[in-house]
């Protein structure tokens, strides 16, 4: 891991900054840094979505020590952002590297889960809006997205954002027996 984090080291300048410094309110919600504490939360809700829907490529659902594991690695170079109500978890946000090559260093991939019913309420805006407002500060000038079509709410969400669509590939992933195609969303980040 040591190698991974200077490979995609911030300027010195932005070092460090991506970190909320204080929690971000919207309605009764509130936005807030994940840590791989949050793993087991995190893990329920994501879950759902391996199981029953297409929207993730993911075939088997992840434990809670393997989610830990893995927002532990997307923490050490990128913002994971919760929305909590009440300490429930609504949804969350975060980038990862978007391929592996230097050349690609600057862009992102973007994700975001809500928790079924949360859908319409404003929460996946916020999420995004703290998320990309955090980029900029580890580098990223580029936000990519990726859904899984057809998916209208993510979509929609995405284009909110200020996401382009830049490409479509037909029939890439295979799940629950059908041919799923996916999509990319670019969105070009200020700072």
């Amino acid at each position: 891991m040591a190698g991974r984090r200077a490979f995609f080291s911030p300027p010195p300048s932005l070092s460090g900054c991506y970190r909320l410094r204080v929690p971000f309110r919207y309605d009764t919600a509130m936005i807030r840094d994940a840590t791989p504490q949050d793993g087991p939360a995190v893990a329920a809700l994501y879950n759902p979505y391996i199981t029953d829907s297409d929207i993730s490529f993911e075939e088997e659902p992840l434990s809670d020590v393997a989610m830990s594991a893995r927002m532990a690695g997307v923490l050490s170079d990128y913002p994971w952002l919760l929305a909590e109500r009440n300490g429930e978890l609504l949804g969350y946000a975060y980038a990862t590297r978007w391929k592996e090559r230097n050349a690609y260093r600057y862009c992102a991939e973007t994700c975001i889960y809500l928790r079924r019913g949360v859908e319409g309420q404003g929460v996946g805006t916020a999420l995004y809006e703290a998320l990309l407002e955090r980029l900029p500060a580890v580098g990223v000038q580029i936000a990519i997205g990726c859904i899984a079509l057809p998916n209208e709410a993510s979509v929609a969400l995405h284009e909110k954002m200020g996401y382009t669509k830049v490409a479509h590939f037909p029939g890439v992933g295979f799940k629950f027996g059908r041919w799923i195609d996916i999509g990319y969303w670019q969105k070009p980040l200020e700072g």
